[in-house]
């Protein structure tokens, strides 16, 4: 009689405080294998250092690495609480392409109806980007910014062969920006879409990784 096979663990990375609450807010159910949420701390080195610490870690070898949280879009008519699936990231140590990302998007559309869902490169930064750097972002062709997502998903590579993604809710844009007092209500809509990913982040697993023997 054959052994069951031991499903592959998940590894969901987030920076802040508030996206580690939504996360652990959200519905749990149907993980198909262990899930660890991290909070790595703000920006790309707290990220890279959290990351590869916890995939030294054996019970996590084999692991799919997906890194979530919240973003700055860069394109016009981009809204908070509005998705953004990465299709690679990119900082200036290089780029890391995203598995999967057609399922994400089937599977957040489906979670989320309603929510806009945008695809293409994700950049990296080492602070928060606002007024003319949006500008000089887009021109390179990413959609969106954060400090995190790079190298998270650089050092899970660099780790080992494995499936990683990107999704980040939008919760600063072009129009909206962080500094002005209305973006509170974005903050809020940011936050409920992120309390609600899990699902769509689950199915991805699922979907993307074969069970280890």
């Amino acid at each position: 009689m054959s052994a069951r096979p031991v499903p592959a663990p998940l590894l969901i990375a987030c920076a802040l405080g508030i996206e580690h609450l939504a996360l652990r807010m959200g519905d749990r159910g149907g993980a198909d294998g262990p899930v660890t949420v991290l909070r790595t701390g703000m920006g790309p080195r707290a990220a890279e250092r959290s990351v590869t610490r916890v995939l030294s870690d054996p019970v996590l070898d084999g692991a799919a690495v997906l890194a979530t949280g919240f973003c700055a879009g860069l394109a016009p008519g981009m809204h908070p609480g509005d998705l953004v699936v990465a299709e690679e990231t990119r900082d200036p140590r290089g780029r890391v392409p995203c598995v999967g990302t057609e399922l994400l998007v089937k599977e957040l559309v489906r979670t989320l109806p309603g929510r806009t869902v945008h695809t293409g490169p994700l950049t990296g930064s080492d602070h928060v980007v606002r007024g003319h750097e949006r500008a000089d972002l887009l021109a390179t062709g990413a959609i969106a910014v954060d400090m995190e997502s790079a190298a998270t998903l650089l050092s899970a590579v660099r780790a080992e062969p494995r499936p990683v993604a990107a999704v980040r809710v939008v919760v600063d844009a072009p129009e909206h920006e962080l500094v002005r007092i209305g973006t509170v209500r974005g903050g809020i809509s940011a936050f409920r879409v992120l309390r609600s990913v899990l699902p769509a982040f689950f199915e991805w697993h699922r979907n993307v990784l074969l069970p280890r023997r």
